[in-house]
């Protein structure tokens, strides 16, 4: 298969040395034009509806993004592998399918990037690691193959913090992701990637990953919409496992309608992934059209608003001043705290997964995540046996308190149909800032930055949507959530919200001769 190896490509860009016919799907980088990319642009829901009238046809629409990704994905790095010819022929073989009359399903022609730690059968499936540089997955994750049925094509897999163990995707064997907005800034992670091939217009729609924020907190930092479902609701089956216990797939889109509309492919029952569960179909297009004028919602102050950047700070009230008149109004309440659970008794699940490999490629694995798994594993094994037999106490006990959790967080909403919140606390710090913590072997305090962790504990639905910008020209993003199985209505709030204001439809300034900053580590 011709694809582009990311990682390769940045480095031999960043040497300054030609290009050559290993990457000769891009050999004409430098040379090529500003592409025009009108197609590009396009939304997946006016996307879909072109397709289907047959106004435009599959192979322009990925020709366009195959286009911007040429030329500009150089600058963002959000790519770490296209499928060129692949994706080109799936495009034509849809094509014909549409002139016949026959459409998979809502999908159908339209381009979708995945978070490279979803399998993809037969393409490269790194996690954003060297462990995995040359793993090749036999199957696809079962929505992969949801996305096939519904006509997606799958266009490349996108760049993440290194086997999503962060929240930054600056710390990846494939060199950092940059904000589109300010490219020296993070987008946050750990599907950074996935959120920044969004708002660079380089895919019409994504999925990602979230295990405490990675899906919402990308969007909220690149100004998109970022869906994390409810627990169990999309299948985790064939996706590399952060957090198992956490662990949610959830779409990344340019508005909340295509957010819908992606969601729709990709939920059902799976009966091989433990985490899956049983819920009646819906139509979540159609449930996020509904009127939200009846709607009761509830302002968490704390700790949600506290050590609130002032820029932050201020556009949520604006916020939720919209949000008043949209709806019966809003009111300050309180969700409750995480409890007695606590996320480190879960680090054995990483452990489970990880500490083979670990073993075998220590050196292969970055400075961020080997603290990460060496200190996980020294505090989950003590020599003495005592001590273990207490640890596994510990996570059977964790376990409990989580599922008990799990089955009371809509008793919160009884008085309140959803919550709205900000999304981060603050701004996105410069990737040189991040290298330089995350790669610091000494303790460093505990920073809450997101607020998102809070709601892969309860399992409930949130997504991120722009609410506004900094004075510097960066989004800020706010979280809307509600009960268990309540994606109908937080859609519905969200799609209100974003008909009522314009911050959805900026775009990043980005140019095929704007100059990249250097990285830079602190000593």
């Amino acid at each position: 298969m011709s694809k582009i190896d990311r990682r390769e490509f940045t480095l031999m860009a960043a040497a300054a040395t030609a290009f050559g016919s290993a990457l000769h799907s891009v050999s004409a980088f430098a040379a090529d034009p500003e592409p025009k990319g009108d197609l590009a642009f396009l939304t997946m829901t006016e996307a879909a509806k072109k397709l289907r009238s047959g106004e435009i046809t599959s192979v322009a629409l990925v020709t366009a993004c195959l286009d911007r990704i040429k030329v500009l994905d150089r600058k963002v790095n959000a790519y770490i592998t296209v499928i060129r010819e692949e994706a080109l022929a799936q495009a034509k073989q849809l094509d014909k399918e549409a002139k016949d009359g026959n459409f998979r399903g809502p999908l159908h022609g339209i381009p979708i990037a995945l978070k490279d730690n979803i399998d993809t059968a037969g393409v490269r499936t790194t996690g954003g690691s060297a462990v995995y540089d040359d793993r090749f997955p036999d199957e696809n994750a079962e929505v992969v193959r949801r996305l096939l049925l519904a006509g997606a094509i799958i266009l490349g897999k996108t760049n993440l913090q290194e086997f999503a163990m962060g929240g930054s995707s600056a710390s990846t064997y494939f060199l950092p992701v940059r904000n589109p907005w300010e490219l020296d800034r993070i987008p946050a992670g750990s599907s950074g990637g996935s959120a920044a091939a969004i708002i660079s217009d380089l895919t019409i729609g994504a999925l990602g990953t979230d295990t405490g924020g990675s899906v919402r907190m990308p969007a909220a930092y690149c100004g998109i919409v970022g869906l994390k479902p409810t627990y169990g609701l999309v299948s985790i089956r064939g996706i590399i496992p952060r957090t198992y216990s956490l662990d949610h797939c959830g779409p990344m889109t340019k508005t909340v309608e295509d957010n819908a509309l992606l969601l729709n492919s990709i939920v059902g029952y799976d009966k091989l992934d433990v985490a899956s569960v049983e819920h009646a179909s819906e139509d979540y297009v159609a449930a996020c059209r509904q009127p939200v004028s009846g709607f009761r919602v509830g302002i968490p102050r704390a700790p949600f608003f506290d050590r609130l950047d002032p820029e932050i700070a201020s556009a949520m009230e604006e916020a939720i001043a919209v949000i008043g008149k949209l709806t019966n109004g809003t009111k300050d309440m309180h969700l409750p705290s995480e409890g007695t659970y606590s996320r480190a008794f879960l680090g054995g699940e990483i452990e489970a997964y990880h500490w083979d490999l670990y073993k075998r490629n220590a050196g292969k694995y970055s400075m961020n995540q080997r603290q990460t798994i060496a200190n996980n594993h020294k505090s989950l094994n003590d020599t003495a046996t005592e001590a273990c037999s207490e640890r596994v106490v510990d996570y059977v006990l964790a376990n409990w308190e989580l599922i008990k959790l799990r089955k009371t967080i809509d008793d919160a909403f009884i008085d309140f149909d959803l919550v709205a919140l900000p999304t981060m606390r603050e701004l996105p710090p410069t990737i040189n800032e991040v290298l330089t913590n995350e790669e610091d072997p000494k303790p460093r305090e505990p920073k809450e930055s997101s607020n998102c962790s809070w709601f892969n504990t309860f399992g409930i639905p949130a997504v991120s949507i722009p609410c506004g910008f900094s004075a510097s020209g960066l989004p800020i993003g706010m979280m809307i959530a509600g009960p268990r199985f309540s994606e109908g209505r937080v859609l519905a709030l969200a799609n209100a919200y974003e008909k009522a204001t314009s911050w959805h439809t900026r775009r990043p300034k980005l140019s095929a001769d704007m100059p990249v900053p250097p990285i830079v580590r602190k000593s």
